[in-house]
This record gives structure tokens, C-alpha cells and sequence, in this order.
């Protein structure tokens, strides 16, 4: 692809002539025309149907007409379920079966850790870490695990590690079976897709309800709430590995007459491998990242003491709890990362052989169980209390250091709490306030331009309806404030994210600097982040907007500087001996090219930051976030899931409107 760079016209002294600029490609030309023609049926579409709904509904807001009222049969519903939950057939034999299941399960791992002793976890875990990842990551697996003992949280560490074992086993064995169905029969994919949307944009504390109804506050409850969140991303990446299989080796296997189930087992998996390595990498993230919000239903372990941490609003505690779970995150993240890079490599030469296949597993279980002997024989079954640090006390002096000198009265800049006062003021409620002023025909019209510019008639009447439904659920009003909310933060997340990012991809110093900071931040529970912004900001929606903005910076930082990095260095080439400066080449070449990250950086950004913002409900952010944690709090099922239905729907048009254009391409419509 060219350069659309003029090269300078010629230096003083020099002789011949400016290079002519390069004319526009016609590929761009039809795409600037197609874009016209679209916005010219948008004005004509706008000019006929706002005079028609500003006649028939001239208040503007959301006719009571088009409303559904759906809160008498979910309350039957759950009037019903709790009647019912200890006399009838599929509570006593079917959700008390799977109950019960949990509990063993979670109870059996948990003895197992508890058998090998910190000694034994920590050898066990460090020698799998070498075998399957090698040395680095064997390394930072003994490190982290040392700090979790440190820190005063080995068993809180031990209940969460049993639970995540139960819980991603289970999520894996899901997603496998439904990526299964979707990669091998398009029909089921189809159908299939919907309910992963929903699965993965549906707020935690909506489905959380619903659990608790049925299985009641404990350990079942938690890790099924897990399983449901940490399930659809192991389902999308086995069926797009199983539907990326080499059309050629699976001719070729199919001319040896293999039968169905050989082709599959002989050639798919082991061909979508990676895929399937990288799904186990994505289940074990997400149910980590659901260890806080798991606690609320008594899943007990290191979510429980970061909750608690919440409540009495104390930074240190948080930190203690939140830590482990940080570094547990990391630990598998590079071990199933690093296995991935080597899975399929061929094996070192020169190697030992001993270290090869089981022969090296048999050493690794030989070494665990001699550790944890002695171990046990060393008395020291649990991390020894005598050797931990306590950092809530200095943690908490430095956070009122920081709420001292900076919520107020600090010279020229101000301190949080007037950045927080004026952000409100002159962002929040107005965007709010416009929004929710603008007739709701209005707002239809205008989400539909948005998807029908840069997408489809598919995408337009997906959003469109999607938008429409929250209408009908008669949750305008605190829809468009819980809107105005998200599109204030993911301003600003990608103002900073663009602009970081850009700096990292030009700088691979900088990107190094960055790393652990990211790497931490964006495995850090989405609940420690609304400790410390409490205590500098105060309670309201600006909290919630600046716990939203840190959690989803991250990920728009790293789409954006590989997206960067990943431009075509011939495109770059072409631009540079065309005269071309770095601000040219960045306007013209990289952001142009890197448009699909860009945008996938964008959708990431807005899920993340909706995800944050209804948790925000927790600290005053109001709006549907609020009524989630009241119907969750109150065991209101029409409340909480009327609330967590509208977020469905916002997450889905903000997703159909953010990125409709690098699905289509994938697609090649």
C-alpha cells in the first residue's frame, strides 16, 4: 500500500523538480462516495420519520405505550424458586446434585494443597512452571508464591486456588463441548454467538441473583457464577481454531479414509492447538478477575478479604489480598503463554534426554513428594507465622499521606476532590443531562447512523433494536445516565490510551518500562480499584469514572502499540523516501493502517469501562449499576435483572457501533 505522503518540493541549490504528489487510490475514492451516499439516506430518513414521531410523541421521552412491564412474572418467578428450592425434583435432584459435586471438588483440591504443605505447593507449582515454560517463568512462579506467604495470605491463597481449579476445569470442559458444536456446524455457531455475547457482556452482579436463588449463598454459587463468565472466551477460540483448520490437511487426511471422529482427533484439535492452549490462558484470566465479585456470594479466599477491605474503605488490606491474586494471574498467564510458544517447537539439542517427556514428569512428582515430606516432617504444614510482613499499616499512613495533600488545596493544579467536583460539573451533567433531554426517537436515529457509517444494515438494526429494548424494559432514564457515564470514561481512556500508546510504539524503552505496570493493572481486581479513588475523590459517579478509566487503560495501551508496531515497515519505507516526516508517517501510514486494532482497542476499552461503571453502583455511581447492587442486595430478581438486561443491551450497541467494521472485513463481505 502506498504512502499518501508528498515528498517536499526541492532544497535551495539543488536542481530538478518537486515530486508529484500521488493522486488518491481509487479504492479510498469509492469508499469516501459510499460513505456519502450513506449519510445522504441518513438525512433523508431523519427529514421524513422526526416530523412523524415528534407529532405522535412530542414530550420526547419514552412513550408508557411501548413499555413492557416485566417485573410481576420475574418476582413470581422468584417467589416460585424460593417456595420451591428444598421440596421440588429439580432442585433435589438436579441443581443439588451439581451442588453438591462443587462442594466435593472445591474440598478435595483444597485438601490436596493442604497435604503438600506450602513446601510442596510452592516446589510443585515452580516445577511445572520449569518444565512447561522454563526457567524465567519458574522463577517469577517461586517469587510470587513467596510473596503470598509473606503477605499473611497463604491459605486465603490456597481456598482461591482450590475454588479457580474447580471453576476453569469446568469452564474448559464447556467451552471445549459448546466450541466443539460451533466449530463443526455452522448452524449451531450461529446460534451459538448471541448467547456468548450475552454470556460475556451481562454484568456479574446481574447473573449473580439468579445463582443465589437457586443454589443459595456458598462455594457453588461462586464458582458457577465463574464458570459462566470465564466459559464463552474458551467457546469462541476453540471454534475459530476448529474452523481454521487447514482446508489442505484435512483433504489429505480425508482421502486416507479416516473416519469422522479421526479426522477430528488427528487433525483438528492437534491443528487448533494453539487456539485451544490460548482459550485455557483467557478461562484462567476471567476467573481470576472473578475472584472478588465471587466473594459477594460467599466464595470466600482472597476476594472475600479485598470485599471486606471495601467495605471499611482500608487501601492496605485491599492490597495485601489483592496482591496474591495479581501474582497468581501472572504466574499462569506466562506459563500457559510460554507453553503455547512452544508447543509443536521441536526440543532443544543437545538436550538431556532425561528431561524429556515422562521421565522428566516423574521427576517432577518425585521432587514435590520428597519436599513435601519434609516438610511435614519440619513441622511447617502452613506459611510460618513468624515470617510475614505486614503492609496495611504502612500502605494505609501512605494513602493518608496522599488524601492529606492532594483531595484539596493543592496550589495551581487543585486537589482531587475539585478535579472530581469539576469533571462532574462540566462532563458528567451535562452529558447526562443532554442525553437524557434528547427525544428517544432522536437517539434511536443517531445510534443507527453510527452503525449504518461504519457497518452494515445488520449491524444498524442490531444496534438499533438493542437501544429500542431498553426502552421497552422502562429503564430510559438511568440507561442514558449510565451511558452518559460510559462515553465520558472511554473518552478519556482513549485520549490517554492513544496517546501512551503511540509514545510505547515509537519507544521500545518505554514499552518495556510499561509492561509491569500494565501487566499489573490490568490483573488487578476490578474492586481494588474503587478503594484508593474513594478515599482521593470521595463517593459519586467520579470514582467510578476513574476506577473505569485505570482498569481499561491498559488494554487500550497494548492493542494500540502492537497495532502500531504490526504496520507493514514497506508501507513505512515508501513514505520515508517519499520525504515524508514522523508526524506524516504516524498521520497518513500507521494510523490509517493500524485502523483494525484501533478499533478493537476502542470496543475493548468500552466493555471494560461498562464493566467498572456498573460495579461503580458499589460507591454511589447511581444509575443502573445502583439498581443491580440493590436487586443483588435485596434479592430483588425484577430489579436486578430488568438492570442487567439494559446493560446487555448498551454493551451490545456500544459493540455493534465500536466495531462492526473489523468483523465484516474478517468475514470478507
Amino acid at each position: 500500500m502506498s504512502a499518501t505522503a508528498t515528498r517536499p518540493t526541492t532544497e535551495p541549490g539543488a536542481t530538478g523538480t518537486a515530486a508529484p504528489e500521488p493522486r488518491p487510490s481509487p479504492l479510498s475514492a469509492a469508499v469516501h462516495s459510499h460513505a456519502v451516499r450513506k449519510l445522504a439516506v441518513l438525512v433523508v430518513i431523519a427529514a421524513v420519520l422526526i416530523p412523524l414521531a415528534h407529532a405522535k410523541w412530542a414530550s420526547g421521552t419514552w412513550p408508557d405505550a411501548l413499555t413492557v412491564d416485566v417485573s410481576e412474572p420475574l418476582g413470581k418467578a422468584s417467589d416460585w424458586i424460593i417456595d420451591n428450592r428444598d421440596s421440588h425434583w429439580i432442585f433435589l435432584y438436579f441443581f443439588g446434585h451439581i451442588s453438591n459435586a462443587v462442594i466435593i471438588s472445591v474440598r478435595a483440591v483444597y485438601v490436596v494443597l493442604l497435604t503438600l504443605g506450602w513446601a510442596g505447593v510452592t516446589a510443585a507449582s515452580t516445577l511445572v512452571a520449569w518444565r512447561v515454560a522454563g526457567v524465567r517463568v519458574a522463577v517469577t512462579t517461586v517469587v510470587s508464591f513467596v510473596v503470598c506467604g509473606l503477605l499473611g495470605m497463604w491459605v486465603p491463597t490456597m481456598q482461591t486456588l482450590a475454588l479457580m481449579a474447580v471453576a476453569v476445569t469446568a469452564s474448559v470442559v464447556i467451552g471445549v463441548l459448546l466450541g466443539l458444536a460451533g466449530g463443526l456446524s455452522e448452524r449451531a455457531f450461529r446460534a451459538l454467538r448471541p448467547v456468548l455475547d450475552t454470556m460475556q457482556v451481562l454484568p456479574a452482579f446481574a447473573y449473580l441473583l439468579p445463582v443465589v436463588l437457586i443454589f443459595g449463598i456458598g462455594v457453588p454459587g461462586a464458582v458457577l457464577a465463574t464458570v459462566i463468565y470465564a466459559a464463552p472466551p474458551m467457546a469462541r477460540l476453540t471454534a475459530l481454531g476448529l474452523r481454521g483448520a487447514d482446508a489442505g490437511v484435512l483433504e489429505a487426511v480425508t482421502s486416507l479414509g479416516a473416519t469422522w471422529r479421526q479426522r477430528l482427533l488427528s487433525a483438528r484439535l492437534p491443528l487448533a492447538r494453539k487456539e485451544l492452549l490460548l482459550g485455557v490462558n483467557q478461562a484462567i484470566m476471567m476467573a481470576l478477575s472473578m475472584a472478588v465479585i465471587a466473594s459477594v456470594i460467599g466464595g470466600g479466599g482472597l476476594g472475600d478479604r479485598v470485599y471486606q477491605a471495601l467495605s471499611s474503605v482500608d487501601v492496605g488490606k485491599a492490597l495485601a489480598a489483592g496482591l496474591p491474586i495479581v501474582l497468581l494471574a501472572v504466574v499462569m498467564d506466562r506459563t500457559t503463554a510460554s507453553a503455547g510458544e512452544r508447543l509443536g517447537a521441536p526440543p532443544a539439542e543437545g538436550g538431556p534426554r532425561l528431561l524429556r517427556g515422562w521421565p522428566a514428569w516423574a521427576g517432577v512428582a518425585a521432587i514435590t513428594v520428597v519436599v513435601t515430606v519434609a516438610g511435614r516432617l519440619a513441622g511447617s504444614q502452613t506459611w510460618p507465622t513468624g515470617w510475614t510482613v505486614a503492609i496495611a499499616e504502612p500502605v494505609n499512613q501512605f494513602k493518608d499521606w496522599m488524601v492529606d495533600h492532594l483531595y484539596t488545596g493543592v496550589p495551581v493544579v487543585g486537589g482531587t476532590a475539585e478535579w472530581a467536583s469539576d469533571y462532574v460539573k462540566w462532563i458528567l451533567d451535562p452529558l447526562r443531562e443532554g442525553l437524557q433531554g434528547l427525544p428517544w426517537y432522536a437517539v434511536l436515529l443517531i445510534v443507527a447512523a453510527l452503525a449504518w457509517l461504519i457497518g452494515t444494515w445488520a449491524t444498524t438494526l442490531t444496534a438499533t433494536a438493542a437501544m429500542a429494548a431498553i426502552g421497552v424494559l422502562g429503564v430510559w432514564e438511568p440507561s442514558m445516565d449510565t451511558l452518559s457515564q460510559v462515553v465520558a470514561a472511554v473518552f478519556v481512556t482513549l485520549v490517554l490510551g492513544f496517546a501512551i500508546g503511540i509514545a510505547a510504539a515509537r519507544s521500545t524503552r518505554l514499552e518495556r518500562l510499561l509492561r509491569p505496570v500494565l501487566d499489573v493493572c490490568q490483573t488487578m481486581p476490578q474492586f481494588v480499584y474503587l478503594i484508593p479513588v474513594v478515599a482521593l475523590f470521595g463517593v459519586g459517579r467520579a470514582p467510578a469514572a476513574a476506577a473505569a478509566i485505570v482498569y481499561a487503560l491498559p488494554a487500550v495501551i497494548r492493542i494500540t502499540t502492537q497495532g502500531l508496531r504490526n504496520v507493514d515497515p514497506a508501507a513505512l519505507e515508501s513514505a520515508r523516501s517519499l520525504g515524508a516526516t514522523q508526524g506524516q508517517q504516524l498521520r497518513q501510514v500507521q494510523l490509517p493502517l493500524a485502523r483494525p486494532a484501533l478499533l478493537l482497542a476502542v470496543n475493548q476499552g468500552v466493555v471494560l469501562v461498562l464493566a467498572v461503571v456498573i460495579i461503580g453502583g458499589l460507591v454511589g455511581s447511581g444509575a443502573l449499576g445502583y439498581d443491580v447492587v440493590f436487586g443483588l442486595a435485596q434479592g430483588d430478581l425484577a430489579t436486578g435483572l430488568v438492570a442487567g438486561a439494559a446493560i446487555v443491551c448498551l454493551g451490545l450497541m456500544l459493540d455493534r457501533v465500536t466495531q462492526p467494521t473489523a468483523r465484516r472485513d474478517r468475514k470478507g463481505a
